[in-house]
């Protein structure tokens, strides 16, 4: 699987495009700049867009040629991005230490799935917020991209489960047009979330 996304990533053109993905960008308006981690980031198109709205990003792949298209488009944009070279059950974050995750397209087998998904809970700071878009497996009826793999493709129940430490702001599954580069053209279907961590509430303030 590595040297498929290598191979992809290589190409001379952004594959996804080089503007961020449409959902986040909306999403961020709505918070806070902060420390933010994009796991499967790719060539950096979400990372690099957030860095220059004040966020204090981090990302990750697994991917060396995405690591390098990243770093690339960054320096084009005068952008400062913490990105590292790891995969997901390696990934190690601080618990309670982001202020948000962004999971765009970050696909993964079932077990790791959960394993990230409760890792990244663990590492948000009380009110920080997942943003989560990814396809659906009704997307196995489309031809604009995505995992071919049903067992990669994520429902809102899938979710709701996963993240069932978390407040549900927003929580939809749609069919959307996408314009993301080649590999994301056409009508799609999705699974979108927004979801908060709980903000523990202390002594003093259950008694007013």
């Amino acid at each position: 699987m590595k040297d498929f996304w290598n191979e992809r990533y290589r190409q001379q053109q952004m594959v996804y495009g080089a503007e961020p993905n449409e959902f986040f960008r909306e999403q961020l308006l709505h918070l806070q700049p902060g420390k933010l981690l994009l796991p499967a980031e790719g060539e950096g198109r979400n990372a690099v867009y957030a860095a220059r709205q004040g966020w204090q990003v981090t990302a990750f792949d697994f991917s060396e040629a995405g690591y390098n298209k990243a770093m690339a488009l960054a320096e084009q944009q005068h952008a400062t991005i913490n990105y590292q070279i790891s995969n997901a059950a390696q990934f190690i974050c601080e618990p309670e230490s982001l202020d948000a995750v962004a999971l765009i397209y970050a696909h993964f087998p079932p077990v790791l799935r959960q394993q990230l998904h409760q890792k990244v809970t663990g590492c948000l700071k009380p009110g920080g917020t997942v943003l989560l878009e990814a396809f659906h497996p009704n997307q196995l009826r489309y031809s604009s991209g995505g995992p071919k793999d049903g067992n990669m493709l994520y429902t809102a129940d899938m979710l709701q489960t996963d993240f069932n430490l978390l407040t549900i702001q927003q929580l939809q599954e749609v069919e959307i047009l996408l314009n993301e580069g080649a590999y994301h053209s056409g009508a799609g279907f999705l699974t979108r979330m927004v979801a908060q961590k709980k903000v523990e509430k202390t002594y003093n303030q259950q008694k007013n």
